[in-house]
């Protein structure tokens, strides 16, 4: 998953939303222009509607991704190419969103950027 946090919140504050997530609670106002861009930015590459988002070689378990004002949940298939895990990656760092990894509850913050 990735989360549009502000930039001072914890690993735990990231589990936290997430739990909110789970528990079918999501933020009612606009959708985070970050969160935006990384899921046009990754569907156009790897399509998660149509006829694309299910033929061999998608990347994904489960579609459409899961999209909310605040984070987007991408379920991987178990064959999903090094290359989609790269994009989302530098995708989420470009835009300053947090990565969660649903599988061990890990949160992997944007890295810091010198000025």
């Amino acid at each position: 998953m990735v989360w549009a946090m502000d930039p001072a919140a914890t690993p735990d504050a990231v589990r936290e939303a997430n739990a909110r997530c789970a528990d079918g609670v999501h933020p009612q106002r606009p959708a985070d222009p970050r969160v935006v861009a990384f899921y046009d930015a990754l569907t156009s590459s790897y399509p998660d509607r149509g006829p694309r988002a299910t033929a061999p070689g998608s990347p994904w378990a489960s579609a459409p991704l899961h999209a909310a004002a605040d984070h987007i949940q991408m379920r991987l298939d178990e064959s999903c190419p090094d290359v989609v895990l790269e994009m989302i990656e530098r995708l989420a760092a470009e835009l300053k969103l947090d990565l969660l990894d649903l599988q061990d509850g890990t949160v992997y913050p944007p890295p810091v950027r010198a000025h």
